[in-house]
């Protein structure tokens, strides 16, 4: 019995550890040498002799994000791309400012859980499991709200006046995928008879649909 409680333990053990969402690291830090031009999982260490507290500072979320979008929202990341001291370490933040009645649209983080505090404003949030159902609620300044790893979920701003949060994620860089810009703008494109049939409409209605959401030409 001893043994077979041990094997279902070290079996468990092990599946823990292929799912946690960024690996764990093998030394005091490893700053991000984003300019090494070695592919790896993650980013290579900068000489630890050439790290600076830069490296691991960011300012970037002291104030609220300029909106110049259709949605209404913008999001500000603090992630190793922006302080590659985060490198290995696990963990990033990032800023969410939204207009009145503005929405960041359904989207996934494949490689993390997302936390959010709120810090002004009252915003509808939700997410969909694997059975389709919807979790939602109402959350206003103060508020926590959790986002599983891996599942849809939006933040829609239905207030009259500006909102912002601060969210965390168990992930150096939890990585991003906006469903509708994903599915239409996609490059190559996404072949017009799978959205015609995934979202049962015609061609013109799916033209119109990557009209709408094509990156604006500067």
């Amino acid at each position: 019995m001893a043994a077979m409680v041990s094997a279902y333990l070290f079996v468990f053990l092990a599946l823990f550890g292929m799912v946690a969402s960024d690996p764990d690291l093998l030394q005091d830090l490893c700053v991000a040498d984003k300019a090494a031009g070695v592919k790896v999982n993650g980013f290579p260490c900068k000489d630890e002799a050439n790290v600076t507290e830069a490296d691991f500072f960011f300012s970037g979320l002291a104030n609220p994000g300029v909106i110049n979008n259709s949605v209404g929202s913008v999001v500000t990341g603090a992630n190793v791309e922006k302080i590659p001291g985060l490198n290995t370490l696990g963990v990033s933040l990032a800023r969410i400012d939204y207009q009145p009645g503005g929405l960041n649209p359904p989207h996934t983080h494949p490689r993390a859980t997302e936390i959010i505090f709120v810090l002004d404003g009252e915003l509808d949030v939700g997410f969909i499991t694997t059975s389709n159902k919807l979790i939602s609620k109402s959350v206003k300044k103060g508020d926590i709200f959790v986002f599983p790893k891996g599942l849809l979920h939006f933040q829609k701003n239905n207030g009259e006046k500006p909102a912002s949060v601060l969210a965390g994620f168990n992930s150096q860089l939890p990585g991003t995928q906006s469903i509708a810009v994903t599915l239409f703008t996609s490059t190559p494109p996404v072949p017009d008879n799978v959205l015609t049939k995934a979202f049962q409409i015609g061609t013109k209605e799916v033209d119109k649909i990557k009209n709408k959401l094509a990156p604006k030409k500067s």
